[in-house]
C-alpha cells in the first residue's frame, strides 16, 4: 500500500509552489497529531519506508513523522509542488501587484510561470515520477508513506482514476496532514 499525505498547514499569505516557507504553528501541530496517529496504529499502517518532497513544509512534516516512527526519509524533488518561478514565496499582495491576475488556473496548458513551469511540464514531471516511484516501491512487502503537496496529489489521483488532468479544475479537496490517497501497489500492475 502507498499512503499519500499532504504536508501540514503552511503560510497562505504568500504564494506557495516552490516557496520554502515553513509550516505554521498549526501545521506543526497537525503533523504531530498525524504522526501520533500513525504510531498508535502502526499495526494497521505497517509503514516500512518514508518518502517526501524536499520543500520545507513537506520536509518538516516528514521529519516529525520520521522521529515518531523511527524511519529514515528519502527526499524526492520530483514530488515538489508546481514550480511557480518568480512567484514562489512572495506575499500575495505583492504578487498581485507585480503579476496581476497570474494564477495557476488561468495558465494555458503550455504557458509557463515566469521562470517556472507550465501545467504540461508539471503534469509530465509528476506523472514520470509517479511511474518510477510505483516501480521502486513495488518490491516492499510492507507499506510506504509519501509526504507531498495538493497539486501533486491531484495529478496522482487523476492518473489512478484514469481522468484527464487539467490545471483548470480543482479535482479533490486535499486536507493538511491527513492521508489523501491509499493505493494498493498490486493493483497498479
Amino acid at each position: 500500500m502507498i499512503y499519500i499525505v499532504r504536508h501540514g498547514q503552511d503560510d497562505d499569505t504568500v504564494r506557495g509552489g516552490w516557496s520554502d516557507t515553513p509550516l505554521t504553528a498549526l501545521g506543526v501541530q497537525q503533523s504531530i497529531q498525524f504522526a501520533d496517529d500513525l504510531l498508535n496504529n502502526q499495526h494497521k499502517y505497517n509503514i516500512c519506508k518514508l518518502y517526501s518532497s524536499d520543500l520545507k513544509r513537506a520536509k518538516q512534516t516528514a521529519e516529525i513523522i520520521s522521529q515518531k516512527l523511527h524511519l529514515p526519509i528519502e527526499f524526492l524533488p520530483d514530488f515538489r509542488e508546481v514550480n511557480n518561478g518568480d512567484l514562489a514565496g512572495i506575499d500575495n499582495k505583492l504578487a498581485e501587484e507585480k503579476y496581476p491576475n497570474l494564477y495557476w488556473r488561468k495558465l494555458a496548458w503550455n504557458e509557463h510561470y515566469p521562470n517556472g513551469e507550465s501545467p504540461m511540464e508539471f503534469f509530465e514531471r509528476v506523472s514520470n515520477a509517479w511511474k518510477k516511484f510505483v516501480c521502486e516501491v513495488s518490491v516492499y512487502d510492507k507499506n510506504v508513506l509519501l509526504v507531498t503537496h495538493s497539486g501533486v496529489i491531484n495529478v496522482i489521483n487523476c492518473i489512478i482514476e484514469n481522468k484527464a488532468y487539467s490545471n483548470k479544475n480543482n479535482y479533490y479537496g486535499i486536507e493538511c496532514a491527513k492521508i489523501s490517497l491509499e493505493i494498493e501497489i498490486k493493483k497498479m500492475f
